[in-house]
């Protein structure tokens, strides 16, 4: 029972975060891990409840049309596939390799990334004053989640704050497109990985599904204010969600 106490509203609080901004797992994981879980039970079972929240937000941005258009859909079709594949690796990965490599790794990325946001203060508003060429976008979307679909499936936090960073950035999308674009693949990487995981028996279902009980309602509410609210609410999101990722690797915990 203290397991449950301590962990579902910290994963409320993670699926509201990750639902605007990505990176729920910088609160989610740490959550099960301070319960008590062990490491890789703690990865497994974080997947089920993740992905659970993931499907609400990505249907509710689907829902308000932000995929809509030939163009959008075959991005979203093609990145979910590159998404499955790299997740598919990178969770298979997470069983051998130590998690303190790819730690090491994001430290000098982090502080890059947060100077990114902070310079580009409309972010997001790149995309209507001079879009990519739509085989340029298309690339930079199915690359990234290739990649970041790998990482997500070989430890996870801070997956949906570099996609949304590179979609908006790179891929100079809106967003909003941008924000529903990523809960795709994010969608695709989670129920990849959670595959694996389930198969290698590291999920705990009776902790992991009340967990995604309240990781729902999070994505639920979370998505919302993204679409009302767009990036005013996206952009300081994501500087604290960097923020707290930088500090916890740099504190190796």
């Amino acid at each position: 029972m203290i397991q449950y106490l301590i962990v579902c509203p910290l994963v409320f609080l993670a699926g509201f975060v990750d639902a605007i901004a990505g990176g729920g797992g910088l609160i989610s994981l740490p959550a099960y891990i301070i319960a008590g879980v062990p490491a890789h039970f703690a990865i497994g079972t974080n997947k089920l409840a993740s992905a659970m929240g993931t499907t609400i937000s990505t249907g509710r941005y689907l829902k308000n049309g932000y995929l809509k258009g030939k163009q959008m859909l075959q991005i979203a079709v093609a990145a979910c596939i590159a998404s499955l594949i790299g997740s598919s690796i990178g969770s298979s990965l997470s069983l051998l390799v130590s998690e303190q490599v790819l730690k090491n790794l994001m430290i000098p990325v982090l502080p890059v990334v947060a100077f990114y946001v902070l310079r580009n203060k409309n972010l997001g508003d790149v995309a209507v004053k001079e879009p990519l060429p739509e085989k340029a976008a298309f690339a930079i979307a199915v690359l990234a989640a290739l990649v970041v679909g790998a990482y997500d499936g070989f430890y996870g936090p801070g997956t949906g704050t570099f996609l949304l960073l590179i979609l908006t950035g790179a891929a100079r999308m809106d967003v909003r497109k941008a924000s529903a674009l990523t809960k795709v693949i994010n969608l695709a990487s989670n129920v990849a990985a959670l595959v694996n995981f389930l198969v290698n028996g590291t999920v705990l279902y009776g902790l992991g599904l009340a967990a995604g009980v309240f990781c729902i309602a999070g994505h639920y509410i979370g998505s919302g204010l993204v679409v009302h609210n767009g990036q005013r609410i996206v952009r300081p999101v994501i500087l604290v969600v960097l923020a707290i990722l930088f500090v916890k690797i740099i504190a190796g915990a």
